[in-house]
């Protein structure tokens, strides 16, 4: 492995733990994530000079969540690009950092997407029509939908089966069953069965978007958390030991004629983040994927170039990316979107356990951890979406 650059790292984390919590309102969620975050990194609130915010938590944004936090930031980042905007928002911090503009930033999510019974993936589209959808929601196509066209496609087109898109919710499970947390929200959120899963589980589970089941759709909670990324002085100073940043990759993609729907924005995104961080993909310790459904995962483990397009299935069988499985890798060690959270918009939680990782935190730790991708996903798969990757690194 090449020397790679160590600017900016991340040097503070929080996940709120609770995935159902009716007492507390999202914008308290993040305001406590990142005093927590912070305390972890042991860091002060006026050592904060970049915020980062995705418009989320009632009120967020550059315009609310500065007063409302008492900061005064040199940076201010609004990116929103759904589940993935915590990857592009890591991406732009080492950019303000590299540049000088700021040396400690944060992010934040926080979200009561199970108390306010949002239909996340399921509801149905609104009639109105613009110039963006006035072709599909006047049709009644949804999220989920979407994601099973993909699937659809990807079967036709290289033969894949529904028992080797199974075996990623049941590897997933498998590290959730270890997390305790996971495992108390699916307590929380009423799940059938909170145990370890097998395929037959998955396939026997009913079907929710043919040919996508029930055990393969994300859960829905509440949660949040915060992340604090700092300049290479800072870091080396900080509570707990960094974890670098060394690339980052972002794109975007959509419906096109003539295009392959089963191909994601990962396929641009990934090359850019690993010649960035002079890393390869079979180096890779930690896959942390946005699995908002089992497809998202296969498509991506492809596209990021973990295996070769359409032979996903071969790469996950047998538990193959279960954290105790040496010499292999490790896939969503927290129990992912599948197991253990959904709040909406998933990208931050991949980062957080990424860092958890590679500083040997993890409830299903990998060994000697020391490189690890978060590769997250906003929008739609099969229709416009973004990709953002990031490739960490431990100290």
């Amino acid at each position: 492995m090449a020397s790679q650059s160590r600017t900016a790292a991340i040097v503070g984390m929080y996940e709120w733990p609770k995935r159902l919590d009716r007492d507390v309102s999202a914008m308290q969620i993040k305001a406590a994530s990142i005093s927590k975050a912070l305390e972890d990194a042991g860091l002060k609130w006026s050592d904060v000079d970049g915020l980062y915010d995705a418009n989320d938590g009632e009120g967020g944004g550059g315009l609310g969540l500065a007063p409302y936090l008492g900061l005064k930031p040199t940076v201010i980042d609004t990116t929103a690009v759904g589940g993935t905007a915590y990857e592009f928002q890591t991406a732009h911090a080492l950019a303000d950092i590299a540049s000088g503009k700021c040396n400690v930033a944060v992010l934040s999510y926080g979200s009561k997407a199970a108390s306010q019974r949002i239909p996340i993936g399921t509801g149905g589209a609104s009639a109105a029509s613009n110039w963006q959808s006035n072709m599909e929601n006047p049709y009644g196509h949804t999220l989920v939908s979407s994601y099973a066209m993909v699937a659809s496609r990807h079967m036709y087109q290289y033969g894949s089966t529904p028992e080797q898109l199974a075996e990623i919710a049941v590897t997933t499970r498998y590290h959730a069953m270890r997390n305790p947390q996971a495992v108390q929200a699916m307590n929380d959120l009423q799940f059938q069965g909170v145990n370890e899963i097998s395929i037959e589980d998955v396939l026997e589970s009913r079907m929710i978007a043919d040919p996508l089941h029930l055990l393969e759709c994300c859960m829905v909670s509440d949660g949040g958390g915060a992340l604090v990324i700092a300049s290479g002085d800072v870091a080396r100073n900080t509570r707990k030991k960094p974890v670098w940043i060394l690339g980052s990759g972002q794109a975007t993609k959509y419906r096109e004629n003539k295009g392959d729907i089963t191909t994601s924005a990962a396929a641009q995104s990934a090359p850019i983040a690993f010649g960035e961080a002079q890393v390869r993909p079979d180096e890779i310790d930690i896959a942390m994927i946005y699995d908002s459904f089992t497809i998202t995962v296969a498509v991506m483990l492809e596209d990021l170039g973990f295996c070769k397009k359409g032979e996903f299935g071969d790469f996950v069988a047998g538990g193959r990316l279960r954290f105790d499985r040496p010499g292999a890798l490790a896939l969503n060690t927290d129990g992912g979107g599948l197991s253990s959270n959904h709040p909406g918009m998933r990208g931050l939680f991949l980062l957080l356990e990424a860092t958890r990782q590679l500083r040997g935190e993890s409830t299903s730790q990998v060994p000697g951890a020391k490189l690890a991708v978060a590769h997250g996903n906003g929008g739609y798969l099969g229709h416009t979406h973004c990709g953002g990757t990031i490739i960490l690194a431990a100290d």
